[in-house]
C-alpha cells in the first residue's frame, strides 16, 4: 500500500508556462491583452473551429452563449441531470427554465430519443416553441452522439450549445470537438474549461467557440456590455470611446491565464496520449473483474479522458459505492463521484418538484459509479498503486466464496 495520498487530479505545470506568467508580469498588460488575443487564434486553430473568445470560466462560456442567443424568461434548455451543478445554473441566471432529460446508459450523455420526445412534448408541433436550445454535456469526455442532436436541433429550429468541460480534445467522427460551427445548419457554440484539473489549465479560465458573429455578440457580453475592451481602449491603436449596449458581465480572461494556456495548448497532444495510456492500463486491470464496469468508448469517437469513471456491480459486492471509496482513501489513492445528479441537488428538487426517480437511469448509475485518478503527471507507479487498491477492495468486499487475488500486471510503455 502507498505511503503518501495519491493526489486525484493535480495540475501538469512545466517551467514554460511559469516563465511565460513571469513574463507577462514584467510586461506593460497583464490583463485582457495580446496574450488572450494569441491564445484565442491558436485555440481556434487546435479545435478546427471559426472563432474562440477566452473567458474566465466554463460557466461564464456557457453563460455568454445563451445571453448572445437571446434566451430568456418563457424560454426552456433541454440538458442532461449528469452535469456539475453550472451547467444548469446558467440556464437559470438568464431566466429560462431548464428541462432535464434522462441519458444514456453506456455513455451517461443525453438520450436524443428522450429530447425528440422532450421537444415534441413541450413545442407540440411548433416552430418556434418554447424550447429554444440544446445543452449537450460530453460527460467525463465521451462526446455526445451530435449528428442525432443536430437533426432534432434542425427539425425544430433550436440552437446548440455544447458544455464541453470535459471534452478537449476529444473528436466526433473525425471532427474535433468545438469544430461543429462551421457547417451546422443551426447556430452551434461550444464552452471549454480550463479549470486546474482540466486537460489544460490556465488555473481558472474557459473559452467559446462557435461562428465570428456569434462570438462577437458574446465578446459583448462577457465585459460589461462595453462596445471595446482595455485592448482596444488603450493599447497604441486603441480609442478611448465605447458605449454600453447591455447589461453585460465581467467574464474577461487576463493574460496572465492566457500565458498558461498557450503553452498548454502545445502540450496538449502529450497530455492527452498520457491520459490514454492510463485508461488503457486500467481497462486491462478491471476489464474482466466481474464486480467492475470499465467505461464506454462507442465506435467513432475518440475520448478525451478527462475522468475514468468506474462502475461498481453492487449486487455482487458487500459494500456501497462510498464504503468503496472510504476504502481507497485508506489506501491513500484520491477518488470523487462525477456528479450526484442535478435533480437531487435541494434548489433543483425543491423548485421543480423532483425525486430520485424521475431520471432512473442518471440516478441508478449515479449510485454506483467513482471516478479514479487519470491525470497525465501520473507516474507508472502510480497507476499500478490505483489498479492494486482498486483490486484489494474487491477481493476484500466481493461476494464471491472464495475469491482469488488479482494479478496486478506491469504497466506496459
Amino acid at each position: 500500500m502507498r505511503t503518501s495520498f495519491l493526489p486525484f487530479s493535480p495540475p501538469s505545470i512545466g517551467e514554460e508556462e511559469i516563465a511565460e506568467v513571469v513574463d507577462t508580469l514584467r510586461s506593460d498588460w497583464i490583463t485582457t491583452g495580446p496574450k488572450v488575443k494569441r491564445f484565442e487564434q491558436e485555440f481556434a486553430a487546435a479545435v478546427n473551429a471559426p472563432a474562440a473568445l477566452a473567458v474566465n470560466s466554463c460557466t461564464a462560456a456557457l453563460h455568454v452563449a445563451l445571453a448572445a442567443l437571446n434566451l430568456g424568461p418563457g424560454d426552456a434548455v433541454i440538458t442532461t441531470p449528469m452535469t456539475f451543478c453550472s451547467t444548469v445554473h446558467v440556464i437559470e441566471h438568464v431566466g429560462a427554465r431548464p428541462v432535464l432529460v434522462d441519458v444514456e446508459p453506456a455513455t451517461l450523455n443525453l438520450d436524443p430519443q428522450r429530447v425528440r420526445d422532450a421537444v415534441d412534448a413541450l413545442n407540440g408541433g411548433r416552430k418556434p416553441g418554447p424550447v429554444k436550445a440544446i445543452l449537450p454535456v460530453h460527460l467525463y469526455g465521451h462526446p455526445c452522439n451530435m449528428d442525432a442532436l443536430l437533426a432534432i436541433a434542425s427539425d425544430y429550429g433550436l440552437a446548440v450549445v455544447e458544455d464541453a468541460a470535459h471534452a478537449l480534445p476529444a473528436r466526433y467522427r473525425g471532427r474535433t470537438v468545438g469544430a461543429l460551427a462551421e457547417d451546422s445548419p443551426v447556430p452551434v457554440l461550444t464552452a471549454f474549461s480550463f479549470y486546474a484539473t482540466k486537460n489544460l489549465t490556465t488555473a481558472e479560465g474557459g473559452m467559446l467557440t462557435g461562428n465570428a458573429e456569434l462570438l462577437e455578440r458574446a465578446r459583448v457580453w462577457s465585459l460589461h456590455g462595453m462596445s471595446r475592451d482595455a485592448w482596444k481602449r488603450y493599447s497604441s491603436e486603441g480609442t478611448a470611446h465605447y458605449e454600453v449596449v447591455c447589461p453585460g458581465f465581467k467574464y474577461n480572461m487576463t493574460d496572465i491565464q492566457a500565458a498558461m494556456g498557450l503553452h498548454q495548448l502545445r502540450k496538449l497532444p502529450g497530455f492527452h496520449r498520457r491520459r490514454r495510456e492510463i485508461a488503457a492500463r486500467y481497462h486491462r486491470a478491471f476489464g474482466e473483474i466481474a464486480e467492475l464496469e470499465i467505461p464506454a468508448e462507442q465506435p467513432g469517437v475518440e475520448h478525451a479522458w478527462h475522468l475514468y469513471v468506474l462502475r461498481l456491480h453492487l449486487e455482487k459486492l458487500t459494500l456501497s459505492r462510498d464504503g468503496f471509496l472510504a476504502e481507497m482513501h485508506a489506501r491513500n489513492i484520491g477518488t470523487s463521484v462525477h456528479f450526484i445528479p442535478i435533480h437531487l441537488h435541494a434548489y433543483y428538487r425543491d423548485k421543480y418538484s423532483y425525486s430520485p426517480e424521475d431520471f432512473p437511469v442518471a440516478y441508478g448509475h449515479y449510485q454506483r459509479l467513482l471516478s479514479l485518478p487519470c491525470s497525465p503527471r501520473m507516474q507508472d507507479q502510480d497507476v499500478e498503486d490505483v489498479i492494486a487498491a482498486v483490486l484489494a477492495v474487491v477481493e476484500k468486499a466481493g461476494r464471491r466464496p472464495s475469491a482469488k487475488p488479482f494479478a496486478c500486471a506491469a504497466l506496459s510503455s
